[in-house]
């Protein structure tokens, strides 16, 4: 199995529906990508000075599967609008 991890940090300006559509847009995901075996993801709650604003989990059978997410048109639309966005955007990928 393969653990995707991606935290983001959205700029200062972003406005609050931009947000809510990053949020309803990864919220599809999991129905539109079969791939996806695990899907969640959340706002910060502690806001400290080293907190992302956001975070997501996903899971994927391996890399195949994660390369097919990747490139998935409805992820792809999803990522433009993070790029928007977004100030700062950290991944990490790692078999478990």
């Amino acid at each position: 199995m393969l653990k995707h991890v991606v935290f983001l940090k959205f700029r200062k300006d972003a406005p609050e529906s931009a947000i809510t559509e990053v949020e309803e847009g990864l919220g599809g995901l999991p129905s539109a990508i079969p791939e996806i075996k695990e899907f969640v993801f959340g706002r910060d709650v502690i806001h400290s000075e080293r907190s992302y604003d956001l975070a997501l989990v996903s899971s994927f059978d391996g890399l195949d599967e994660l390369n097919r997410y990747q490139v998935h048109p409805t992820h792809q639309a999803v990522v433009v609008k993070i790029r928007a966005i977004a100030e700062s955007i950290l991944a990490v990928d790692f078999h478990y």
